[in-house]
């Protein structure tokens, strides 16, 4: 218990630690994350940023012999060291502020840890860790987001959360290749090899198959949304509550109400995650 409890202090020590970055989308990354999560016309220098691209903008560039055995970095600025083995982006949430970001913008990004939390769950302990990130381009604050990130340890088997039927029939599907998610990986910097390298993520991880990240379902719930409404939400959170693996087709269902839309990926008919978008003439 005194060392359980020493840990937990040294880890909230890390609240309200800051990082600032400075990055940006430039063409040819945008042209890469066009083809590979992209909607429409091919951007160029000056386009609109699309929702969630953002995330691509700011790569931890960390040495190949500074990472951890599951491909993330062992130790970064911001994040505090937690020992517990698996790592996961379990969700979050963003508002949209104008004027709109652009394609090749200088891109600024302040991070605070909001919050270090330690849970007993029914597979062990838990660690949850809330960053706030505040993104700023040439005119001033342009996102805010909630990112909201869990460290559990590895089962000795996998054992899947309770399944949740989708709400309505799908309304896109898309193929959850190895390929997409190299793409994805790529774009994003992103050398966890739980979407990449398939005898790890079983053996080590236990997972069936390789896992489709969070935030690739989040981009293609988003697309969903502005393909659905031909603009950006004002507002946009987002939760896993399944794993989605590769190689069985990713739905989308939506059902909207007003200035709302709820929004799922699915696999197999239960949900993977779940989302909201909201616009502005929301009452």
């Amino acid at each position: 218990m005194g060392r359980k409890f020493m840990d937990m202090l040294n880890l909230e020590a890390w609240q309200g630690r800051v990082t600032n970055d400075a990055g940006s989308i430039t063409p040819e990354l945008a042209r890469q994350l066009h083809a590979t999560v992209g909607l429409g016309k091919i951007p160029s220098h000056g386009d609109p940023l699309p929702p969630l691209w953002h995330w691509c903008a700011f790569p931890l560039s960390t040495p190949n012999e500074q990472l951890g055995k599951d491909g993330h970095p062992r130790n970064t600025d911001l994040l505090p060291p937690v020992r517990l083995d698996r790592r996961m982006w379990a969700g979050g949430a963003l508002k949209f502020h104008g004027p709109t970001l652009r394609i090749g913008d200088p891109l600024e990004r302040r991070s605070s840890i909001r919050a270090v939390t330690e849970k007993q769950g029914a597979t062990g302990p838990m660690v949850f860790v809330t960053v706030d990130h505040a993104i700023y381009g040439p005119s001033g604050l342009a996102i805010e987001e909630r990112q909201d990130i869990v460290y559990l340890e590895i089962p000795e088997t996998f054992t899947p959360p309770r399944k949740t039927p989708l709400p309505s029939a799908p309304v896109e599907q898309i193929d959850t290749s190895e390929t997409l998610l190299f793409r994805y990986s790529a774009v994003t910097f992103n050398a966890h090899r739980i979407h990449y390298d398939l005898p790890y993520t079983q053996q080590v991880e236990k997972y069936p198959g390789l896992v489709v990240h969070g935030p690739l379902q989040a981009t293609l719930l988003m697309r969903a949304a502005v393909r659905a409404r031909g603009s950006v939400p004002k507002y946009f959170d987002f939760r896993g509550v399944h794993p989605m693996f590769a190689g069985t087709s990713c739905d989308i269902a939506m059902e909207t109400e007003d200035a709302v839309l709820s929004l799922w990926t699915g696999q197999n008919g239960h949900q993977c995650m779940q989302a909201t978008a909201i616009w502005e003439d929301a009452q």
